[in-house]
């Protein structure tokens, strides 16, 4: 059964009026010494795209699906069809799931384990036969009624117990599928009030669970990659992870930071008051930058709306970090983004990913140019010039005390700043987009 009357999604460049083309997204271009399909590593994220019903809080599910009227088994194998061709039309390339994604969970553990195994063997035979990747899977051990407390930071050992075993069967299956890395998204780990919470217990718990999990991936022979996912808050109140730094501290904390980098998503950066840039320099300046979870969030909307991006500005800034990165092997550009409900067609499956991925390449596109001109190292570097001789350099180098600051400072008669021109900058950013628009 075919599931996307399409021919292959190509590119054709910038002035294209089809919709069903790649307008910057051209994946065998060069662009420094990387193919943009090597830069960006796309991946489709099963939940999104062939799970949810475009559901709210408000309203029942709007999608339009081929598969909806199926059985659960039926439907989980139909999907996979389904996203295998999926890939396939739009040259993507990678994929990242969570267990009850890809599978039903049955009325134990037991047969949920079953559903996996049966799936899993599907998924198998059709990464053999197509060449395509998983990115990473991960567990969902925050929507079943079991993790009201939480999973690894559950009041209820039984809890933790449960979420173990889900996390070990999903090792095993990332071992079976060659995952490139393996993800922790804490859910449901948080708090609702500190009245009634234990935070060190539940901390101290949740490290010695990731210690677990990464005892049993060697033990098992799995090799990828451990993320994490910050986010600050939905559906807790307050998430352990809140962001970057916060969760940083607490792989420091529990000797975790040489096992575990990040994936950083950008809507949670700006639940985080952050900005998407903001999370992904924290952790690229600390060595922790693993991968992205690409999509946006709405300026007017306080909540996780998981739009995907088209905010090219962002995509740019990003691209920017990811390229001084050294890009993000093993990790990847993952679309956790839904279409809007009222985009409920099929075919707005393949339409929303086609901007999403034209938005990440022109923003690949600006910022390597940027990164060439040396654009932003020339305008920080003016910035700091005063540290680069006399007592600026030897602050930098621990040389002076403070008495020698003192004696220093005495000696000013007038201290003189500069402007930032912040406003210039941006301005010339803008040029930066539009000239390379322009250019396709």
């Amino acid at each position: 059964m075919t599931y996307f009357d399409i021919e292959k999604v190509q590119y054709e460049g910038p002035k294209s009026t089809n919709p069903f083309s790649f307008k910057y997204y051209n994946a065998s271009e060069k662009i420094g010494d990387k193919t943009m399909a090597e830069h960006l590593r796309f991946s489709v994220a099963y939940w999104h795209t062939f799970t949810a019903d475009l559901s709210d809080p408000f309203g029942v599910g709007a999608a339009i699906r081929d598969w909806d009227n199926l059985n659960d088994m039926d439907k989980a194998k139909a999907r996979v069809s389904a996203i295998f061709e999926f890939m396939e039309k739009t040259g993507i390339e990678y994929f990242c799931f969570h267990d009850i994604d890809i599978a039903p969970e049955g009325k134990n553990l037991e047969e949920s384990n079953e559903n996996l195994d049966v799936i899993v063997k599907l998924i198998k035979e059709k990464m053999d036969e197509t060449g395509k990747k998983l990115l990473w899977n991960t567990t969902n051990n925050f929507t079943h009624e079991r993790f009201v407390h939480g999973a690894a930071t559950s009041s209820n050992a039984d809890v933790f117990a449960y979420a173990a075993a889900k996390v070990k069967k999903s090792l095993e299956i990332a071992k079976t599928l060659n995952a490139e890395n393996f993800v922790f998204w804490g859910g449901r780990e948080g708090y609702e009030s500190l009245l009634n919470t234990d935070m060190k217990l539940e901390l101290d718990n949740l490290a010695k669970f990731f210690k677990m999990a990464i005892a049993y991936a060697e033990e098992i022979g799995f090799k990828g990659q451990f993320l994490i996912e910050p986010k600050p808050k939905e559906p807790t109140t307050h998430q352990y992870d809140t962001d970057v730094a916060t969760a940083h501290a607490f792989l420091q904390k529990y000797n975790l930071d040489h096992v575990f980098k990040f994936n950083i998503e950008a809507n949670h950066a700006t639940l985080a008051g952050h900005s998407f840039q903001h999370e992904l320099r924290y952790a690229r300046d600390n060595q922790l930058l693993g991968s992205v979870d690409a999509n946006q969030g709405h300026p007017q909307l306080g909540w996780d709306t998981d739009e995907f991006p088209t905010d090219v500005y962002d995509t740019t800034l990003a691209m920017y970090e990811i390229l001084k990165n050294g890009g993000l092997t093993p990790g990847g550009l993952n679309f956790d983004a839904k279409p809007r409900r009222t985009s409920f067609k099929q075919e707005d499956l393949v339409l929303t990913h086609i901007a999403g991925m034209d938005a990440f390449a022109l923003g690949l596109r600006v910022a390597h140019q940027m990164i060439e001109d040396n654009f932003f190292e020339n305008i920080v570097s003016e910035k700091y010039a005063s540290y680069q001789s006399g007592i600026g350099q030897k602050i930098l180098n621990g040389e002076v005390t403070f008495k020698e600051l003192e004696k220093y400072a005495l000696t000013l008669t007038e201290i003189t700043n500069e402007s930032d021109h912040l406003e210039v900058i941006k301005s010339q950013i803008n040029q930066y987009i539009l000239n390379i628009n322009s250019k396709g």
